[in-house]
């Protein structure tokens, strides 16, 4: 959608007035030198508006053709004693705005250089210049240098300003998306604490019955009569249904447990290494292949190493379920911000925008068969580092899981 263009402002209405009120005043009634002036008032009034002079070759050729105008006006009125003398002033005050010090000396020469041509079409058989002249035409001259300096030491002090503020504007911006995620982190450690005492209470209560039941199947299955093979076959049900539940009671707990992160110096590339080969038989029935691209600048950092191979070994098990026969895994390493980061980039079926804000919740899982518990693992896990988890997905292009870990200790046992 293209841009609504920007009203005119106030001094810009001024300085159209002023421009139409030389052409008015022209002493010389010339309809060609009116033209002219008209048509560097357009130049003026456009220069902060035509998307061309946004770069530096554009301002050059638009600077020259003003000060090409400025010359001919000068030439068509009276030449070295034209009064449209100061005219000359514009494209040295662009340069001065746009171009900084060299290029306000570069057309402030040329400016000169241009004006002094006309002492050429001086008749010296008849005139004469005096001293005094001499000294006229060498103020004129000064003036536009003195003129070109004094805007360029002004566009300077607002260069250096607007640098400033857009320095402190990006600092600003990039505070507020760490501020963003860490309150992002902060209501999801709020969250898996509460879901965290909910299930290890929940899985405690569902402990002691299910030991009754497997204990029940088992003295069924040994006295029920051998010619009974349906109640010997139920009892099998029974039995293997319970150590299901008992397996994912298990897990319920080990998202409970408080987490003690055992930091130790480690190589994450081995770390990350070890895991990509838990996960190397699932990827080659898949045919899938993981390509490593690591940055040799990390060195050896604290890290519970155990730990952190569960949490890698989880986001690669993820890309490689979630993407198709034949595909490629991508896991790389660099330093950023005094912090190790990992990311795996699968190009599978991604993940559903609605879910992106929930994935690292208990019991929030893509997966028809999963119970959303392994990611929240890993966040938990990766919170006790002191690290922070993102993740970028398109659905139907793949995502993106990165894993930030700081250099130095940070844990946090609780």
């Amino acid at each position: 959608m293209s841009s609504q263009p920007r009203p005119p402002q106030v001094h810009e209405i001024l300085l159209a007035l002023i421009f139409i009120a030389m052409a008015v005043l022209d002493p010389d009634n010339d309809p060609w030198e009116r033209t002219l002036v008209i048509l560097l008032g357009i130049m003026q009034l456009a220069e902060v508006r035509l998307p061309v002079l946004e770069t530096t070759t554009g301002r050059v050729i638009w600077i020259i053709l003003k000060l090409a105008l400025g010359y001919v006006l000068i030439g068509l009125s009276n030449s070295l004693d034209s009064h449209y003398y100061l005219i000359v002033l514009l494209p040295v005050i662009s340069a001065a705005t746009y171009l900084g010090a060299f290029g306000t000396a570069a057309f402030s020469i040329l400016a000169m250089a241009a004006y002094s041509t006309f002492l050429l079409n001086v008749d010296w058989k008849s005139t004469v210049m005096d001293p005094y002249n001499q000294r006229i035409f060498g103020l004129r001259l000064l003036f536009i240098v003195m003129t070109g300096q004094l805007v360029n030491m002004l566009a300077e002090v607002v260069r250096t300003q607007s640098a400033k503020y857009k320095t402190i504007a990006e600092q600003l911006s990039h505070a507020n998306e760490q501020l963003s995620e860490a309150e992002a982190a902060m209501r999801r450690s709020e969250r898996l604490a509460a879901l965290g005492q909910l299930s290890a209470g929940l899985a405690h209560e569902l402990r002691n019955p299910l030991g009754t039941i497997k204990a029940s199947a088992e003295m069924l299955s040994r006295n029920v009569a051998a010619e009974n093979e349906v109640a010997k076959e139920v009892a099998g049900y029974i039995t293997s249904e319970v150590d299901r539940c008992n397996s994912l009671v298990s897990r319920f707990l080990d998202f409970a447990r408080p987490l003690e992160a055992r930091l130790a110096p480690a190589d994450l590339t081995q770390v990350i290494d070890r895991s990509i080969e838990m996960v190397a038989r699932e990827a080659r029935e898949h045919e899938i292949t993981i390509f490593r691209n690591y940055s040799p600048d990390i060195p050896p950092f604290p890290m519970d190493a155990e730990l952190m191979e569960r949490v890698f070994f989880n986001v690669l098990q993820n890309a490689v379920q979630a993407s198709a026969r034949g595909a490629s895994i991508t896991v790389k390493t660099r330093l950023a911000g005094g912090m190790a980061e990992t990311c795996v980039i699968d190009r599978g079926s991604g993940i559903d925008p609605k879910l992106i804000e929930t994935i690292f919740n208990p019991f929030v899982t893509t997966k028809p068969t999963g119970v959303g518990l392994g990611l929240a693992i890993v966040s938990k896990i990766v919170d006790r580092h002191g690290g922070r988890m993102n993740v970028e997905s398109q659905p139907g292009e793949g995502s993106v899981f990165q894993i930030s870990l700081p250099l130095r200790a940070q844990a946090n046992s609780k």
